[in-house]
């Protein structure tokens, strides 16, 4: 994995390894390898998800103005109303 490597392209491979080891073709070692090469996907992925969830920030109304809420945040309230969204 390199530090360019995008979160869709791994996701790719982590699906191809995926296939290959549920086929039951190849040897204990190679199975073993792409195992490893699928936990350093794992985490890179969940590691990519993580950053975007930090990032991304939920307008909410709050009386005539609107501010930017962390998102954690915004999840913990009720789940806005389609009719409020776009007021």
């Amino acid at each position: 994995m390199t530090k360019t490597q995008k979160f869709e392209d791994a996701m790719k491979r982590l699906e191809d390894i995926v296939s290959r080891m549920e086929s039951g073709q190849g040897d204990l070692d190679s199975s073993l390898e792409l195992f490893e090469e699928g936990v350093k996907l794992v985490r890179f992925c969940s590691s990519k998800l993580d950053e975007a969830k930090k990032k991304i920030e939920i307008l909410v109304k709050k009386g005539d103005k609107m501010e930017a809420e962390p998102f954690a945040l915004a999840q913990e309230q009720a789940p806005a109303k389609e009719e409020d969204l776009f007021k």
